[in-house]
């Protein structure tokens, strides 16, 4: 039997085949299953990034919302880490993993279609919005938590820091191509036309993803136990680890405040700075660029620094620069400020990899759904709670206002962290000593 073969074997299996030996393996893009997720990731990156752009601007341009429609519309579409958020883990974990993946793109593409097909019929409404983006969260969960679940399987552990890297530049390349794509594309066909790439790109990535030979089969018959018993246990591994649960709680900080600071990024650029479609897809795109660079860096980062120390130390170097944006003013100063917005992409790639593969590293096979779906839970359920505070906080206090407050909020989301194991550069012993686990 093929290597390619043993690895979809174990990730089907869900368990013991990662604790097998190892022998010196070529770049993880050598391993088929591997480079194929790797290209599904490319398209359903670049379709995501369109979305990002696009589907606020239609309703800023095509529906004229204001700023709380606008924060409500993000709350909308991150809201399905609280609806589906914990028991995704539970169903990944006995499901097979490919066909979630598929199926989740392939809703993901239908859903997104339905917008252009309403603004054509004279149909568009921002309630028709709000249910898009949150049919599209929901799917997005599913497919995150199957996605994460199925890499230690993959690629084994002794390379999850090399494979979270490559897919770290995959999506920093389609940061810069989505938004270069989009702008553009806004300002041709308009908001809702450029949703149709979008759902290209989500349709190109679930087909590539039918192709993996891992990703895991239905649960064999037998007992099962409760579904409420299985995400019990994966609350109690996480919040009873200190680093996971450290790690997660600055995560559940950050992304609070990065979202209410996004939710009036765009109303902020079109209305204070007068920047159009084609200036905003640059400043996404000049954030892709950072993105990239903090992918290809992620992993000397990790080996000089310490994979431990590098979670607090990229946070703290690069969050207080977001606060560039609320001084800018139109003309040179939004350059510095884009600037600012690209370190904090670079920080957050070089973090987010170096929590990723922590994370992946220190849980058991069996618990890879329940874990990564309850730390998505946790550190992403402040979200629709950010769009909704950008919301508010926008009307009361402005989008500039609202940037101040988010940047301020970004910068102190690394105090939980601070507190832990990993603030003395503190790395467990699966990551220190790859292979075999005990």
């Amino acid at each position: 039997m093929s290597g390619t073969s043993e690895s979809a074997r174990r990730c089907e299996d869900g368990g013991g085949g990662t604790d097998a030996p190892r022998t010196a393996r070529p770049g993880v893009l050598r391993d088929r299953d591997f480079a194929r997720l790797f290209a599904a990731t490319a398209f359903g990156q670049l379709g995501d990034r369109v979305v990002f752009l696009a589907l606020p601007l239609v309703a800023l341009t095509a529906l004229r919302a204001g700023a709380f429609e606008v924060g409500l519309l993000t709350a909308m579409t991150t809201a399905g880490s609280l609806l589906v958020g914990l028991p995704a883990g539970a169903w990944v974990d006995r499901a097979g993993k490919r066909s979630v993946m598929v199926r989740a793109d392939l809703g993901r593409a239908l859903v997104l279609l339905s917008v252009p097909s309403a603004w054509w019929a004279g149909l568009l409404t921002i309630e028709w919005l709000y249910a898009v983006a949150l049919v599209h969260g929901v799917l997005t969960v599913f497919f995150d938590v199957a996605y994460q679940s199925c890499l230690p399987q993959v690629v084994g552990r002794d390379r999850l820091v090399e494979a979270n890297a490559r897919l770290s530049t995959v999506r920093s390349v389609t940061s810069i191509g989505g938004p270069a794509l989009a702008g553009p594309l806004v300002a041709l066909v308009g908001a809702p036309a450029t949703l149709l790439a979008g759902s290209m790109g989500m349709a190109l990535s679930g087909l590539l993803a039918l192709t993996l030979r891992t990703g895991g089969r239905p649960p064999r018959a037998g007992g099962r136990r409760r579904l409420a018993a299985e995400i019990g246990e994966g609350l109690r591994f996480v919040l009873g680890h200190p680093v996971l649960r450290a790690v997660m709680l600055g995560d559940s900080l950050f992304n609070l405040c990065l979202v209410m600071y996004q939710s009036m990024l765009l109303v902020f650029l079109e209305r204070e700075i007068a920047l159009g479609a084609f200036g905003m897809g640059l400043i996404f795109a000049g954030m892709g660029c950072g993105a990239l660079l903090g992918a290809l860096t992620a992993g000397v980062a990790a080996r000089r620094i310490g994979q431990g120390r590098v979670v607090w130390a990229a946070t703290l170097a690069t969050c207080p620069l977001t606060a560039l944006m609320p001084l800018a003013r139109p003309g040179w100063s939004v350059c510095a400020a884009a600037a600012g917005l690209a370190a904090l992409s670079l920080g957050g790639v070089v973090r987010v990899v170096a929590q990723s593969s922590l994370q992946q590293a220190l849980t058991p096979d069996r618990l890879l759904g329940r874990t990564s779906a309850t730390v998505r839970f946790v550190s992403w359920g402040g979200i629709p709670l950010g769009g909704l505070l950008g919301g508010a906080a926008g009307t009361v206090l402005g989008a500039r206002g609202t940037l101040w407050a988010g940047a301020a909020g970004m910068t102190v989301s690394v105090v939980p962290v601070l507190l832990s194991p990993l603030r003395s550069g503190w790395t467990p012993p699966a990551v220190r000593a790859p292979g075999p686990q005990p």
